[in-house]
């Protein structure tokens, strides 16, 4: 009887640390596995706007756009988008460090809550491509 409170006990601390909120790129949290590297960061010498529509673009020709948001009462301007792309969260964050300079970064997860760094990966370098051309 003893062994299996200390059995029971010990699945219920485990699922208690394991399950946890992350923190998404936009602002807020929902409920996945914490503490691991979900996103990807990329600096272009190009205008908040121009970097914000390629990452739209980008969002649109790979899967669904959710939402669209301007985030108030940060230092810099920061644009935000929530994307659906291969049954995956997508999350934008295109934030103007200065006229010339925006950094965009791009966090992916699946519905479990689990990281998708590649497809974060492959997002970020369609950005990229878009503004090259």
């Amino acid at each position: 009887m003893k062994a299996k409170l200390v059995t029971l006990l010990g699945v219920f601390t485990l699922v208690f640390v394991v399950a946890g909120c992350y923190s998404k790129v936009t602002g807020g949290s929902r409920m996945g596995v914490p503490f691991v590297k979900d996103e990807v960061m990329g600096r272009y010498e190009r205008p908040l706007d121009d970097v914000y529509n390629a990452a739209k673009q980008v969002i649109l020709f790979n899967g669904t756009l959710v939402n669209e948001s301007i985030l108030h009462g940060q230092t810099n301007e920061v644009k935000t988008l929530e994307g659906r792309v291969n049954q995956r969260f997508v999350w934008v964050r295109a934030e103007q460090l200065d006229p010339k300079l925006t950094q965009v970064t791009v966090q992916a997860r699946t519905t479990g809550g689990g990281r998708d760094i590649d497809l974060a990966h492959e997002l970020e370098k369609q950005i990229a491509l878009k503004l090259v051309r």
